[in-house]
């Protein structure tokens, strides 16, 4: 389905209130602690690392309005799928504002964000539910998408905008993260030939395969293992010149590894919680992070934990 399509669907009644106000929320992700392809030209994917930084979307409902009015007006896409929702519903219009810590063009996960929000808050306004699948059916017409719409850490076709599978989560971690400037079009990084070898997609694939026991069992090592690994196999599409500097400072400090945004600006250090002397590592890593560049482009980020219930077919990862 188009997002033409998904816009000219004709509308029914739900009983929406002519005037309504609703709110939505989503998060962002830290890169990604692995980002490939699977094997006999399968599909692409990443696996996300959920932090605790939001975007957030306000819309004001007129049932007798025509037409979204959206804030920042650069929000295009976000004005898309607030239309496509209210299409699919009742109509009308109304005004969308959206806000957030997360930057743009850094790998976080800021567009998704975004347009998952702003489903949410128009959602919430006419007074309906949004469940992930159909938020994955909204964004699939406008761009490739991470998992965002989903709790917890999943594995994602962020090309097909599908789950492949939920993972669960990790203990708590801090990203001690540094943006090495510039900023990246992720659709136009995602329309870039990648050209994995069979070599590479069956190595993406043990690493999904790793990553998921890792999650599983609590693991913040292993998965901070394949995050490097995946970190370094991705100096081909998007360098990032400060890792050989962070994959040492990791092991200097005793950090279980580095996270990249395979397709942004950012990279990270990984330092659990429960590591013994976690403030002055912590301080240490902030610091020698400064070292790499300017103070200002280091920042720490919280990863976020869910209570995930239930099971089933989402869950497997074949």
């Amino acid at each position: 389905m188009t997002r033409q399509q998904l816009v000219q669907q004709p509308a029914g009644d739900r009983g929406s209130p002519a005037r309504a106000v609703g709110v939505g929320s989503a998060f962002g992700t830290f890169g990604e602690l692995l980002q490939g392809a699977l094997p006999d030209d399968g599909p692409d994917f990443l696996v996300t690392l959920p932090i605790a930084r939001w975007a957030t979307a306000t819309f004001a409902y007129e049932s007798a309005r025509e037409g979204v009015q959206v804030f920042p007006p650069t929000k295009t896409k976000a004005r898309w799928v607030a239309e496509a929702v209210l299409a699919l519903h009742r109509g009308g219009g109304g005004t969308l504002r959206l806000s957030g810590s997360l930057p743009e063009g850094k790998g976080l996960a800021s567009s998704s964000a975004d347009l998952v929000a702003t489903a949410r808050a128009v959602a919430s306004a006419l007074g309906i539910e949004t469940p992930p699948r159909f938020i994955e059916d909204l964004l699939r017409p406008i761009e490739p998408t991470d998992g965002v719409m989903y709790p917890g850490i999943v594995a994602f076709e962020h090309r097909n905008v599908v789950l492949r599978a939920r993972l669960g989560d990790l203990p708590p971690l801090t990203i001690v993260g540094i943006d090495e400037g510039g900023t990246v079009d992720t659709v136009a990084f995602n329309r870039i030939p990648k050209n994995f070898t069979p070599e590479e997609r069956y190595e993406y694939a043990r690493l999904l395969d790793e990553v998921q026991a890792a999650v599983k069992a609590g693991d913040v090592a292993a998965a901070g293992r394949v995050a490097t690994h995946s970190a370094h196999l991705n100096q081909r599409l998007c360098r990032k010149r400060t890792l050989s500097a962070m994959t040492a400072l990791s092991a200097e400090i005793g950090g279980v590894g580095v996270v990249t945004a395979h397709s942004g600006s950012t990279i990270g250090l990984m330092i659990p919680h429960d590591v013994p002397d976690f403030r002055s590592r912590l301080a240490e890593a902030i610091n020698r992070c400064g070292q790499l560049v300017h103070r200002e482009k280091v920042l720490c980020y919280q990863t976020l934990g869910f209570e995930l219930t239930g099971s089933g077919a989402d869950d497997d990862l074949r």
